[in-house]
């Protein structure tokens, strides 16, 4: 039977959870049923993202990742406050009110924008989206967009989480024209956020430290991959400059490379009587040729 037909009347978390546990039951699952966007739902919010911090490390935040997959801008204003708050690396997604295209968004608080660096229109004006009612919008959105746009979520956070291939900062997906824009989005400093003001100023302090152990790293890792292309050198061959050379020849030892070895370019000169020699040789030929055909002819 059908797994879905045992989540109707659940909530989405909890009805997420089922379905996870029956995927991979040693994974430990919390479902939250709360509504964020309010004061206590923030603070429970908060509460479940720092249980289980590092003292040593620093961080604020016990998660290495926040996914945000809600479906209003007020709920995306209060994730990017809760990250900024904590220094908390966080993925957003969305998928467009006409269904088709949608785009995942990866935000790192003093390093990238954040949600209220670049706001929508909507949050931008201080319009209230619940009064918005525009003509020609969707009114339900599309199963396969949102899968489509779930799976590189799910794609991104495993890059991050796993440290492979490239992690998009930025990448939209436009199922008319199967158009996938990417784009790299800097933090605003007048941004309307406090949190993100601070974690960029703390993001520009460390970041000559972080950069000299980016270069320190880079140059290790390829001063391993450096030395000998060929550690069996079975003909002997070895390189040496000028300076060598000029010692040797002075010790008796000569440079000069083995007999049949030695290959001279010809001059201009040696070319051009070379030419004129094959031309005089074909040229005898061809008369001794025409000498034997006359003696055949006479013959007969």
């Amino acid at each position: 039977m059908d797994n879905h037909l045992f989540s109707v009347g659940m909530t989405k978390t909890d009805a997420a959870v089922q379905t996870l546990s029956d995927i991979n039951p040693d994974v430990v699952l919390e479902s939250y049923s709360l509504n964020i966007t309010t004061v206590k739902g923030f603070e429970v919010f908060m509460e479940s993202l720092k249980r289980r911090f590092s003292q040593k490390s620093g961080q604020k935040s016990g998660v290495d990742l926040v996914l945000s997959c809600v479906d209003n801008y007020e709920a995306r204003m209060v994730v990017n406050q809760a990250c900024n708050e904590l220094g908390q690396t966080w993925m957003e997604s969305g998928v467009s009110e006409d269904a088709v295209s949608g785009h995942i968004q990866l935000l790192v608080p003093g390093e990238t924008a954040c949600f209220a660096c670049a706001p929508p229109l909507v949050v931008a004006s201080g319009v209230d989206e619940r009064t918005l009612k525009r003509e020609g919008v969707c009114a339900a959105s599309l199963p396969t967009t949102m899968g489509v746009v779930a799976g590189l979520l799910v794609q991104n956070a495993l890059k991050y989480l796993l440290k492979f291939g490239y992690v998009s900062p930025y990448l939209g997906y436009n199922s008319l024209k199967d158009f996938f824009p990417t784009m790299e989005m800097r933090p605003n400093p007048q941004c309307s956020n406090n949190a993100c003001i601070e974690r960029q100023k703390e993001y520009l302090q460390t970041k000559p430290a972080r950069d000299a152990a980016a270069k320190a790293k880079l140059e290790a890792e390829s001063s391993k991959t450096e030395g000998p292309l060929h550690m069996d050198n079975e003909w002997n061959i070895s390189v040496v400059d000028d300076s060598e050379m000029d010692t040797l020849n002075s010790c008796g030892v000569s440079g000069a490379l083995p007999e049949g070895l030695i290959h001279e370019l010809p001059t201009a000169e040696k070319y051009h009587e070379s030419l004129v020699t094959e031309e005089a040789k074909t040229v005898e030929d061809d008369l001794e040729e025409l000498q034997r055909q006359l003696d055949a002819l006479n013959a007969s």
